[in-house]
């Protein structure tokens, strides 16, 4: 649908800014970053003029620094200055969180906007990715996400922040897109969930007239609940929750083929 049309674009001096601070990292941290890339609102395909450049990355140290009786952090985090938030995972975390599932680090790989991309490596991971992640493991996530975007935001309220209703959408499509594609994994792109969701046309009219009032304010304003949002919204959650208990147990195969994976991204 036209109406939801998004071209995800960043500035070529901010992207220039970014990947400068991404080279920076490397350099300050001794670590080689495996992919860098745009998250938040401005990949999801709702940003404001205002939104902030959320930067997620993932890296490796040399094999010798995996090799120490000390622990060390596995988060490297930089102090948010103005509109830029730049943090990372060590590629061993990453692994790790994937396998729960945690469906985050499939959306920094298939994210619009990157700003550092090793082809191989990335490669390698999506197709481990896609051996071990199942979508149905994946509604647990997305259920406690868009509750507790619900509760803070929309729940018990008269009047609420419209722009608000994009932060439970997001996560409440994400459980219709399993609902209704078992078998495939949901887009991180918010119009690529409205548009292949099964939603009438006249609710999804209703969602790109917010995505527009979005798009060109930072704030759209106070407004009365929108009912056919809500009844999508509840009716999501209600069948994630009966849905969200399947739990990944990782196999002896499975575990195998990670260490095998990070020994590979290590070397």
């Amino acid at each position: 649908m036209s109406a939801l049309a998004y071209e995800a674009v960043i500035d070529p001096g901010r992207r220039s800014e970014i990947e400068s601070r991404i080279s920076e990292i490397e350099a300050t941290n001794q670590v080689r970053v495996l992919f860098a890339i745009e998250s938040g609102s401005r990949a999801w395909g709702f940003p404001s003029p205002d939104s902030d450049y959320d930067v997620r990355f993932v890296y490796a140290h040399t094999a010798a620094s995996y090799l120490s009786v000390f622990d060390r952090r596995d988060v490297i985090e930089l102090p948010i200055e103005g509109d830029l938030d730049i943090n990372g995972w060590d590629i061993r975390k990453a692994l790790a969180l994937l396998l729960k599932p945690n469906p985050v680090l499939l959306e920094w790989l298939s994210s619009p906007i990157k700003y550092k991309w090793d082809d191989s490596a990335c490669r390698s991971l999506l197709d481990f990715a896609n051996q071990v992640v199942a979508p149905a493991e994946c509604v647990s996530h997305y259920y406690h996400l868009a509750l507790r975007q619900w509760q803070r935001n929309i729940e018990g309220e008269a009047l609420v922040n419209l722009k608000k209703y994009f932060y439970v959408l997001r996560p409440a499509l994400a459980i219709r897109w399993v609902r209704l594609n078992p078998r495939e994994l949901p887009p991180m792109n918010f119009q690529e969930l409205v548009s292949r969701a099964d939603i009438d046309a006249a609710l999804q009219n209703e969602i790109a007239d917010l995505l527009r009032a979005k798009a060109r304010a930072s704030e759209v304003g106070m407004g009365n609940r929108i009912a056919p949002l809500d009844e999508l919204i509840e009716f999501e959650l209600s069948w994630g929750e009966k849905n969200s208990g399947q739990k990944h147990v990782t196999s002896s195969a499975e575990r195998e083929m990670a260490d095998e994976l990070f020994r590979k991204l290590v070397r």
